[in-house]
């Protein structure tokens, strides 16, 4: 572990590598577990206010969903999620014709329907973060489904601070990332 600025990052962020490979996955990190994408609140407004502009995207049983649950939920421990159909699929998942899994916000997204580009849990993953009250942790999280992810990774000799560049600006800024870069350099050299 190492500090930057608020931030405690695990070493794995630099030291581990990782692609997304949906081809091998179909997308199973939005299907497989027991909860929700995690928001934080701000997302939780803002999803309420893109709603219309999503939900031409969105299958007739993620629609029901949030119709029912709303675009979000807290659940009993207080933490704020995306709403799940029937405990597993994300009611924002939607399938293209090789029936992966994909996002229905950030389809909307990518078609300019909205600026929003998806949840920053989601875009950050696998880097999960957990704010305290005076920094935030930055690790990375292993899950088997990922174990695709992670091979074409090292084939590709990606970083996983590398593969979610862009979602770890958009947390925490771009001298952050300039920063996090400087420290991956000097461990890399050791």
């Amino acid at each position: 572990m190492f500090q930057l600025g608020k931030t405690i990052i695990s070493e794995e962020v630099i030291k581990k590598d990782f692609v997304c490979n949906l081809s091998a996955c179909k997308g199973a990190c939005c299907v497989d577990g027991e909860a929700g994408a995690p928001l934080d609140p701000e997302e939780t407004k803002l999803l309420k206010e893109i709603y219309p502009k999503v939900k031409p995207y969105l299958r007739k049983e993620g629609i029901e969903v949030i119709e029912n649950e709303g675009t979000s939920i807290e659940t009993d421990l207080g933490d704020l999620e995306t709403p799940l159909i029937n405990g597993a699929d994300c009611a924002y998942v939607i399938y293209d014709d090789k029936n992966t899994a994909l996002c229905g916000i950030e389809e909307a997204y990518n078609q300019g329907d909205i600026s929003f580009k998806k949840p920053i849990s989601c875009h950050l993953y696998p880097v999960r973060v957990q704010e305290y009250s005076e920094f935030s942790a930055v690790n990375y999280h292993r899950w088997e489904i990922c174990d695709d992810a992670c091979s074409l990774g090292k084939e590709l000799q990606v970083p996983i601070y590398k593969f979610v560049k862009e979602a770890l600006i958009r947390k925490f800024g771009e001298q952050w990332y300039k920063d996090l870069e400087d420290v991956a350099e000097n461990i890399k050299k050791k």
